[in-house]
């Protein structure tokens, strides 16, 4: 099979799971001796340029004819049974959709967020999950608020890019098959108006380094891994180790961000000095090996998910994960059996059940074997591509079916 790779590259200063999962689904595929063509850009390339980079982001945020153009001539030359986009943001724009209109190439998409009804992708406002554009059918909520980067100017251009493809109805006319990564994002999807048939749930997979540890050869302690961002939940985790004081087991926080110098010095100034490590943002092989050495991972994040690598991780070195009980956390980890949830946002209730997971090792033991036998099941590269390949099928029998003329074939050239 013959498959495109579409992606916009996320910048390069900061970890991207959505580039990390082009990246391994690229490898899986050729791996198994399909033939890729890429179809890449790359973030870097506007970054650094202040104005003038902002501005041609801003400009091809909702369609890039461009682009389309040089896709449409990629398309009719390579003839591939698949295009499958992963993300078109800012540089490629959806109208990459529309580039296989006519043609016999089934388009799949992967949206990894939120992005198809919400500017900042994230489903977040003030702190609080918020789904009022969805709701409303309307990007005028994001413009009033300003809800990328807190600038009504900057989300102008995704606004416009939602409501234009809402209105030429891209999804629905362009794409013959969505993956979505949780339950709770097929949910959203759907109320978004996709069609149900199409939207296929499909998680990301992982090619663990090494086998679970056995526990008793664990590190008495616990990890957090991502970004120090508001989003992400981290002040939350550092007022509830705070609020633990010098009683709580050790805390690794693996990862940087804007917030990292507020929350060391809120820690040093506690009870809880001598207990929590602030490590940076870590080599990859460096993390995992950390995490797998772990009894315990917490993912306390305030916004809904699409699916956080690190659960996915966790579950293949056997470590159970404490999570906020929010969106597609509440479909990964499931309560009393791979880990626990706790009321989002809320670090009272985060100590109390990382205290009483802390004071049960046995429970601890028995969440991390059942979190390693639910990887195995769901989440292996094996899996991954019986999955994709079935999901790809199912989109070439739906362009076929959509377009196929009576008694022909389809079109290569449009």
């Amino acid at each position: 099979m013959k498959v495109v790779l579409v992606h916009n590259f996320y910048g390069s200063e900061a970890p991207s799971g959505e580039n990390a999962v082009v990246d391994a689904e690229a490898a899986l595929l050729r791996g198994r001796g399909h033939r890729l063509v890429e179809f890449f850009r790359h973030s870097d390339e506007i970054r650094g340029r202040g104005a003038v980079g902002l501005l041609e982001g801003g400009l091809a945020t909702p369609w890039n004819p461009m682009v389309r153009r040089k896709l449409r001539r990629l398309l009719v030359e390579e003839r591939p049974d698949v295009m499958h986009v992963h993300n078109s943001f800012p540089l490629l724009s959806p109208s990459v959709f529309s580039a296989a209109a006519g043609l016999g190439t089934a388009v799949v998409f992967t949206p990894h967020n939120f992005r198809l009804f919400c500017s900042n992708g994230l489903a977040l406002r003030d702190g609080a999950p918020c789904i009022r554009c969805l709701e409303k059918r309307s990007s005028l909520p994001a413009i009033r608020y300003g809800c990328y980067r807190q600038s009504r100017t900057a989300t102008l251009p995704l606004a416009a890019m939602i409501a234009l493809h809402r209105r030429l109805g891209t999804w629905e006319r362009h794409v013959d098959g969505f993956i979505s990564l949780s339950a709770f994002q097929r949910d959203l999807l759907l109320r978004y108006g996709l069609p149900a048939e199409r939207v296929t749930l499909k998680p990301n997979f992982y090619d663990p380094a090494t086998d679970p540890l056995p526990w008793a050869a664990r590190e008495r302690k616990v990890v957090f891994v991502g970004r120090l961002t508001s989003e992400k939940g981290a002040q939350i985790l550092v007022d509830a180790w705070r609020r633990w004081g010098a009683e709580a087991p050790r805390l690794e926080i693996m990862g940087d961000g804007p917030q990292r110098a507020r929350l060391e010095a809120e820690i040093a100034a506690s009870p809880a000095r001598e207990r929590v490590s602030f490590l940076g943002q870590l080599p990859f092989s460096e993390a995992q090996g950390r995490l797998a050495r772990a009894r315990l991972a917490i993912v306390p994040s305030l916004c809904y998910e699409g699916f956080p690598m690190v659960v996915r991780e966790a579950f293949a070195f056997g470590v159970p994960v404490l999570a906020s009980a929010l969106g597609s956390l509440g479909d990964i980890v499931t309560d009393g059996e791979t880990g626990r949830l706790f009321p989002a946002g809320d670090a009272a209730a985060l100590q109390s059940a990382a205290s009483s997971l802390w004071q049960a090792p046995e429970t601890l033991e028995r969440l991390g074997d059942a979190a390693a036998c639910r990887f195995r099941e769901r989440y292996t590269s094996a899996r991954g591509y019986e999955d994709l390949m079935a999901i790809y099928d199912a989109a070439i029998a739906v362009r076929a079916d959509r377009f196929l003329p009576a008694g022909g074939r389809l079109p290569s050239a449009g």
